[in-house]
């Protein structure tokens, strides 16, 4: 038997179209992968507009040239190739300059963090060339790229997005759309992810706001305080070359945590070319150098360097280049 079902009237079909629609209205308006949930979440944690947080991410592109960058990091360099990128002699020289131009401000955040200023200097030297590098990319339109179309880093990356778009206007060096640095999403002179900001930023000059773009006191502030809540030891020692001798011990090294006394490695067969505490807690870092392996006992600081950016030849380049600014600013007193 068939059935014809009496029509409907047009008040309950014109009812029913604007609930479908509005069910996949979020779904359809959505530029990115997973957008959709990502504006539900901030949405609800903040209050924000889910119209406006939309407009902000359907204006964020993604970008291949981003996902062909993180493909290619220098960081997958061997040591031999990574180090003449940053361990130039413009760069010395800028530090060296840098350091004397800034000095009573860097020498003044250094004692208040308990953290060298040279080594302020040379993340700022390393990451952006004294703030003359600070990114080209849109931060929004990395972190949309990385959080939402690179399913290798996406979870580290989408919760780096989630923390920009929950990101108070006064953590922000101008209107979230207009902000640009690296590939990554990083800001500022010293390069630091939303996280961070949010964890370790300092508004050192006290004008209310935290700006990383363009505040030095900020800058030198929140750069001395990610190393200090990393547990910077203050006249500590970071790196220390070693020699092996033809029966060390090889050791599998996953990282640069310090897990020995140094007097354990000596025992192993790696003795030390400079006087050092024998009980001081340390790690070793065997790098591909010009004439061939490098053998490094590593300790407390430099591990926090790499809290920064965890490879350790980016921890290295960054203790050469503080030592040679150290070297070079001492040579100007002298010669002053």
């Amino acid at each position: 038997m068939i059935v014809i079902s009496a029509p409907r009237p047009v008040h309950v079909l014109v009812a029913l179209g604007l609930f479908l629609l509005g069910a996949l209205s979020p779904l359809l308006a959505a530029t990115h992968p997973g957008q959709a949930e990502l504006v539900r979440e901030v949405a609800r944690d903040t209050g924000k507009s889910p119209q406006a947080l939309n407009a902000l991410l359907d204006g964020a592109k993604m970008q291949q040239s981003i996902l062909d960058a993180i493909s290619r990091p220098a960081e997958g360099k061997p040591w031999k190739d990574y180090r003449p990128i940053f361990l130039t002699d413009k760069r010395i020289d800028d530090g060296i300059a840098f350091y004397r131009d800034h000095r009573a401000l860097l020498e003044r955040i250094g004692r208040q963090y308990g953290v060298a200023p040279a080594y302020i200097v040379a993340i700022v030297g390393v990451e952006t060339s004294y703030g003359r590098n600070t990114g080209k990319y849109k931060v929004l339109d990395a972190l949309v790229t990385l959080g939402l179309h690179y399913p290798p880093r996406a979870k580290f990356f989408r919760e780096q997005l989630k923390e920009l778009l929950e990101m108070p206007d006064n953590h922000l060096a101008g209107p979230l759309d207009t902000l640009t640095g690296s590939y990554a999403g990083a800001q500022g002179w010293g390069q630091f992810m939303p996280t961070s900001i949010r964890d370790f930023a300092v508004d050192a000059d006290q004008d209310g706001r935290i700006d990383l773009q363009g505040s030095l006191p900020d800058i030198f502030a929140s750069v001395a305080n990610y190393f200090a809540k990393h547990g910077w030891v203050n006249g500590g020692p970071v790196a220390a070359r070693a020699q092996p001798d033809a029966g060390a011990r090889v050791l599998a090294v996953k990282d640069a945590t310090p897990q020995w006394p140094l007097e354990q490695l000596e025992a192993w067969g790696y003795a030390p070319l400079q006087a050092l505490d024998p009980g001081q807690p340390t790690s070793l870092q065997v790098l591909e150098g010009p004439a061939g392996p490098e053998y490094w006992f590593t300790f407390q600081n430099f591990y926090v360097i790499t809290r920064y950016n965890r490879s350790p030849l980016y921890a290295m380049a960054v203790h050469q280049l503080a030592q040679a600014i150290i070297t070079g600013v001492a040579a100007a007193d002298v010669a002053r």
